[in-house]
């Protein structure tokens, strides 16, 4: 299972990758996890690559290698198009974090569901940040999206929580697991 995680610096895309490797070792499969990001600190792009297999011999996904991405910004989603495979999947967040070309009205930002709309692929959309408000924390966009993600693969719902707790803060975690229920439920419905 090759997994790319794009989003924008501070949406959690690395701890996401994180919590997959360890879900991953529950599961007793290798994993290895490459990330790349430009200015994310400035609100640049992130990219993290998560391969997960019974051997796994490099971390980097090429193009048209990924079964899954999971975008946590819409444009985002655009940009690593790309690196899908035919017929595989896209689940993205409609969120929409304007790059400063597009702030400062140089450019557009892309009706970016309507440029994938005829593509090979599967593809799943949800606003995980109105469900993450909802859950009562917008920080959790990124478990929304690991939720609607694990429903999507039928991955083990109660080894990706044992994951989930061992990544995130205890402090933390009420919080993070209910958003992860959130994410299964808007897939749930997304899918009906």
């Amino acid at each position: 299972m090759n997994i790319l995680i794009v989003g924008v610096g501070g949406q959690g895309t690395i701890l996401a990758s994180k919590i997959l490797g360890a879900y991953a070792t529950l599961t007793n499969q290798d994993c290895k996890l490459s990330e790349i990001h430009g200015m994310s600190q400035r609100g640049g792009n992130v990219v993290t690559h998560v391969k997960m297999a019974s051997k796994v011999y490099s971390p980097i996904i090429g193009y048209e290698e990924a079964d899954m991405i999971l975008a946590f910004e819409l444009l985002e989603a655009k940009r690593a198009i790309s690196f899908l495979k035919k017929g595989k999947t896209l689940l993205a967040n409609t969120q929409k974090i304007y790059p400063i070309s597009v702030a400062s009205g140089v450019a557009l930002y892309p009706n970016v569901i309507k440029e994938l709309e005829n593509s090979d692929y599967k593809k799943y959309y949800l606003d995980a940040l109105e469900i993450a408000k909802a859950s009562g924390n917008i920080k959790t966009v990124n478990v929304v999206m690991l939720g609607a993600m694990s429903y999507l693969l039928d991955f083990d719902q109660e080894k990706f929580i044992c994951a989930l707790k061992e990544t995130i803060p205890s402090k933390y975690i009420e919080e993070n697991l209910k958003a992860y229920q959130a994410g299964i439920n808007a897939l749930k419905e997304n899918k009906e």
